[in-house]
């Protein structure tokens, strides 16, 4: 697998498409980061990280939906930069997604985080993903 970012993402995107509750995906570290930014923004419902499944481990995410008209809280995930072209903002060109209502998930030298984190921090780095 060359981009396990951006299957990661289409796990969940496949997920959410097929009204799933739960999904399970292969764990990283940086997936690990990823799901917690998630959880932090109130994207994903809870998540548990599972070391002794497989030889990787495993990240179990609980989906968010509305109780009332069973939509997604995650709309829409991109995959910005990838293995074939990397995406690099500086800490003065940071990317607002939809006008600031969505967020961008950044790899930073002070580690993953959104694009208003970084901003806060003025600090730059590769955009992963973008979330809405």
């Amino acid at each position: 697998m060359t981009d396990p970012i951006a299957d990661y993402l289409t796990r969940l995107r496949n997920a959410i498409r097929a009204n799933h509750r739960i999904v399970e995906v292969p764990s990283s570290k940086i997936k690990k980061e990823i799901t917690k930014v998630l959880h932090d923004k109130g994207y994903i419902r809870n998540f548990k990280f599972d070391d002794n499944a497989g030889p990787q481990g495993t990240i179990k995410v609980a989906l968010k939906y509305n109780p009332e008209t069973k939509t997604p809280a995650i709309q829409q995930l991109e995959r910005i930069s990838r293995p074939g072209l990397r995406k690099y903002a500086g800490a003065e060109a940071l990317p607002r997604v939809l006008n600031g209502l969505g967020i961008a998930i950044m790899s930073t030298s002070k580690g993953i985080m959104t694009d208003k984190e970084a901003r806060s921090q003025h600090i730059g780095g590769e955009v992963l993903c973008y979330v809405y």
